[in-house]
């Protein structure tokens, strides 16, 4: 890094955050763990995992059901963790968090409670390029069985939502949009408050798939004007089997139950059965109650933090990336999206990614490989699929360093 980049960089305390994550302290391959694999899932703090492993060694017991003391400790603590993921991104009530196993569980309740009760022949569902399966095979499925149409959005060689487009496809047949916050294939960071604008104009509805965007900065339910908020506790330091959906509560109330089982039932005879309210009816059976209470710990450390130097700090890595790869001749970065966040795609000259990822490997630099779960578009910009770099709180100028340096060997290899 030269001086003038040196001198540019914002002052954020790297190191000393470095220290809450143990997994970092490694070797793999003989050489110093490098992760960025981080839009894939992020690592965990020692304060997440220690809240697991107390909630396994002091209070392990199933929720709402018992009298007993563990059970009620345990009660508390599971909802507890309802009220601090509410909070964190400021839900009006708690009731309207309803606890899934991640973000594709998430948009699934929607799809099969929401979507397959409301819509029928001739609506559309419009969904961008840029979306992950994820956020396009569940409204397929449920097109399928109802008549509806899954069209999509338009985008940019950029890797923006050409918003132009999207305005000529909303009218009155669109009931839903759905798009993902950030996107996890290029780090397109969309305007999603003002594609709720437009598509409240056209009287549809809007999900955001927000996997991708909680570990980055504040969201704010309320503020976007959306009508469902899907996200995952694993990609924001949290443990793995966690996620949760946020929806406006009339919506919510008006949808049926998504699973059937304990805990999301009133009254139960064989002349009929009355369900729970909310959130209790979407949450069928035993759930993840060491995974919420991991949940809670997560957002509870991201809280501790600079949250505003360590968006700075990510930025500079990505910016940093960037002007990297413009200086390596043989690299071309795939997509430059007008606000990208933490998420450096690109392409090696000559050479397939998943042999660049292999040789990065092996000198310990954990990318991702591949389609990233958005094969359309990789289709649409007739790719193979991309080498992804992405970067977290923890990650270093010097992994910046070690990533090109590791693309520099990779290349000389594979040349």
């Amino acid at each position: 890094m030269n001086a003038q980049q040196q001198s540019s960089a914002p002052v954020f305390d790297v190191n000393r955050i470095r220290q809450d994550f143990p997994i970092l302290d490694q070797e793999v391959n003989g050489h110093p763990l490098v992760y960025l694999d981080n839009a894939a899932s992020t690592q965990k703090p020692n304060a997440v995992i220690d809240a697991i492993a107390s909630y396994y060694r002091r209070d392990n017991a199933n929720v709402h059901r018992g009298v007993h003391a563990l059970s009620d400790r345990a009660t508390q603590a599971f909802e507890q963790a309802r009220e601090t993921v509410s909070q964190f991104i400021n839900s009006p009530s708690s009731r309207q968090l309803i606890w899934t196993s991640g973000t594709t569980a998430s948009i699934n309740l929607v799809a099969y409670s929401w979507a397959r009760n409301t819509l029928g022949k001739g609506d559309r569902i419009l969904v961008s390029w840029l979306e992950h399966h994820a956020d396009i095979v569940p409204w397929q499925m449920i097109s399928a069985q109802c008549g509806a149409e899954v069209i999509p959005i338009p985008v940019e060689t950029s890797g923006d939502i050409d918003l132009d487009a999207l305005a000529g496809l909303l009218d009155e047949r669109v009931k839903l949009v759905a798009v993902g916050h950030v996107s996890n294939a290029l780090g397109t960071v969309n305007p999603v408050s003002q594609i709720c604008t437009m598509a409240k104009k056209a009287g549809a509805k809007v999900l955001i798939d927000g996997a991708q965007a909680v570990a980055h900065w504040p969201v704010d339910v309320q503020a976007l004007g959306c009508d469902f908020y899907a996200f995952s506790a694993h990609k924001l330091f949290g443990p793995t089997g966690m996620g949760a959906l946020w929806g406006r509560e009339e919506l919510l109330e008006s949808m049926p139950p998504f699973l059937g089982g304990g805990e999301m039932i009133d009254q139960v005879s064989f002349s009929g059965t009355t369900f729970n309210t909310l959130p209790f009816k979407f949450e069928a059976g035993t759930p993840n109650i060491a995974g919420a209470v991991g949940f809670a710990a997560a957002i509870n450390y991201v809280q501790s933090i600079d949250r505003e130097g360590a968006a700075l700090h990510e930025e500079h890595l990505l910016n940093l990336s960037v002007q990297r790869g413009a200086d390596m001749p043989a690299l071309r970065r795939v997509g430059a999206p007008r606000h990208a966040a933490g998420i450096f795609s690109f392409l090696i000259d000559g050479t397939h990614p998943s042999d660049v990822g292999m040789l990065l490997d092996q000198q310990g630099i954990a990318v991702r490989t591949g389609h990233h779960c958005a094969q359309p578009l990789m289709e649409h910009f007739e790719l193979p699929g991309t080498v992804r770099a992405s970067y977290s709180i923890y990650n270093t100028v010097d992994d910046v360093d070690r990533l090109f340096a590791g693309l520099e060997k990779a290349l000389r290899l594979l040349s």
